[in-house]
């Protein structure tokens, strides 16, 4: 899978997906990152990406143009045979008022076979890139950061879990948080005892069955205390016998 980010700020997203299993990802080449700098698709001496807004208001826009002009150069290259509307190849605009992240649409996101991640900075983006270039927009939660460059950086991290051969277990993606509408069990290894706090006997029981009932219960009961809001949207049904 190939993912190419659009940035003014390439430095701050090249030094983490460089490292831990982003960096693994890509040594094995199951998954390919590009960071393009913006400004390289400016045309003035100033390299000027933004301008103020129409009807005034505070702060800058990001100017429609080199936003354009990367991400069609970008689809020549990466999108060559494949239709970049058909799913093969699709364009994602980071942006507080998209569709919610979430375990689902990481996964969808990783069947695809090119990805392009624009980065939005200052007021916005122009709305004529939503409206005339990406595909779909997507926040990462209902609260506005100084850029995209870190939502980026979650949604690749996110779906890169669902690569095939990035994560060395691919249990661990089905069994964490979130994976079936609950928050995920407590994890214990060794020591057995520390600062007076021990291991639950029954993680050492052997009993796998016992074990996984377990788990379940204190997935749901964490979810109860800590994430009600989870539990009203699973569906109604059995979850914890």
């Amino acid at each position: 899978m190939r993912v190419d980010i659009v940035t003014i700020f390439p430095d701050m997203v090249s030094a983490v997906l460089g490292a831990s299993l982003l960096g693994r990802a890509q040594k094995s080449r199951r998954l390919q990152v590009r960071v393009h700098n913006l400004r390289d698709y400016t045309h003035d001496k100033r390299r000027t990406v933004d301008d103020r807004p129409y009807g005034g208001g505070p702060g800058m826009v990001m100017r429609p143009e080199p936003i354009f002009e990367c991400v069609e150069a970008i689809r020549r290259r990466a999108c060559a045979g494949h239709r970049a509307d058909a799913g093969a190849c699709e364009t994602l605009l980071m942006s507080p008022q998209g569709e919610p992240f979430s375990p689902a649409l990481a996964q969808e996101l990783a069947a695809r076979r090119h990805l392009t991640v624009i980065c939005g900075h200052y007021e916005g983006v122009d709305e004529r890139v939503r409206l005339g270039l990406a595909h779909r927009s997507v926040s990462i939660g209902d609260y506005v950061l100084t850029g995209g460059e870190l939502p980026a950086l979650v949604v690749v991290d996110g779906l890169a879990r669902f690569i095939p051969g990035v994560i060395g277990h691919q249990d661990a993606v089905t069994e964490e948080s979130f994976a079936d509408g609950l928050l995920e069990y407590p994890h214990y290894t060794r020591p057995l005892v520390f600062r007076g706090m021990a291991v639950p006997d029954v993680l050492r029981s052997g009993d796998h069955a016992r074990i996984a009932r377990w788990r379940k219960l204190q997935g749901v009961t964490k979810t109860m205390a800590l994430r009600p809001d989870l539990i009203k949207a699973r569906t109604r049904r059995p979850s914890y016998e």
